[in-house]
């Protein structure tokens, strides 16, 4: 799994006060800790920042490349500072993002296309975003077109279904794995596939939200995901990630993660027979798993019951 660093975000308060302060020093530690942990690239999220964007984004891209040279996911709306953050990068980056909603549509493919960038491409219009997995091919079929129409080829393309909380919106989590696999099917050769991976535990209780995401993304590496945005530091989740890849069937746990990463891939239920419903780790996998099938009712509790 491509693992794009998602800790250097406006929405933290203490990116927020190292951009205010341009204290580049400690962007770049948050930069070198998510290096350290492996990940893959690494997500400049700046926000619409309307005022000084452009300055922002130009800087926090030097201030990283100081320090590594790992590929940049440049995260903003604003198209000036997109540019300008795309002028300074030493090597090709990440477009995050572009949608089929025709402002960021005509904003941000034109600047993939003119940097040789890669681009993430939500599945979401300005009706917002389609309830079921073949809605969202529809709209993601738009969005490969219309990247071809600009140079971009599929390849450079990462399409996201955009993932809702289980908390809110349950039935669609299996809409959105679903979603996954359909994307891998709709040109050759397949584009790839992303998420924004914690949107699925918003709403939930701080205590489940590890577990609820790395369930998740093994469910969503079975169905072809090729990415996620992620926490690095959430090292077990890394970890879960290279169980399954690796296909480490060692202990009890990674049999249950192996057997499920397999009964999505194979559009199977989940055999839940080799679950020790003594041992409490494998039983809070197996009721997340349910939780995330939409076979019991979410409740914040669900571990509990």
């Amino acid at each position: 799994m491509i693992v794009v660093g998602e800790r250097i975000h406006i929405i933290s308060p203490k990116v927020k006060a190292a951009i205010e302060a341009r204290d580049t020093k400690a962007i770049q530690e948050m930069a070198l800790r998510q290096v350290e942990a492996g990940s893959h690239y690494l997500d400049l999220n700046i926000g619409p920042s309307k005022k000084s964007g452009v300055e922002v984004m130009g800087w926090i891209v030097d201030a990283v490349q100081q320090v590594t040279d790992l590929p940049l996911s440049l995260d903003t709306t604003n198209a000036a500072a997109m540019e300008a953050g795309l002028k300074a990068c030493v090597r090709p980056a990440m477009v995050n993002s572009a949608s089929a909603e025709q402002v960021r549509l005509t904003n941000m493919m034109p600047l993939a296309a003119k940097f040789n960038a890669e681009l993430i491409a939500l599945t979401m219009t300005e009706q917002g975003i389609p309830g079921t997995a073949d809605g969202r091919a529809a709209v993601a079929l738009d969005l490969i077109n219309a990247a071809m129409e600009y140079g971009i080829s599929s390849d450079k393309l990462y399409l996201d279904p955009l993932v809702l909380p289980v908390s809110a919106d349950q039935p669609g989590v299996k809409e959105t794995i679903e979603a996954i696999r359909v994307f891998k099917q709709l040109v050759e050769p397949a584009p790839k596939t992303i998420v924004g991976l914690s949107n699925v535990s918003n709403g939930a209780p701080n205590e489940n939200r590890g577990l609820i995401n790395r369930v998740f993304m093994v469910m969503c590496l079975g169905a072809g995901l090729d990415s996620a945005i992620v926490d690095p530091l959430d090292y077990e989740l890394i970890e879960w990630a290279k169980i399954v890849e690796a296909r480490d069937a060692s202990s009890p746990r990674n049999r249950i993660l192996v057997s499920l990463y397999d009964s999505v891939a194979n559009m199977e239920d989940f055999d839940p027979s080799i679950v020790d419903m003594s041992d409490p780790e494998q039983v809070a996998i197996y009721k997340t798993v349910q939780i995330l099938n939409n076979q019991i009712i979410y409740a914040h509790s669900y571990l509990k019951v």
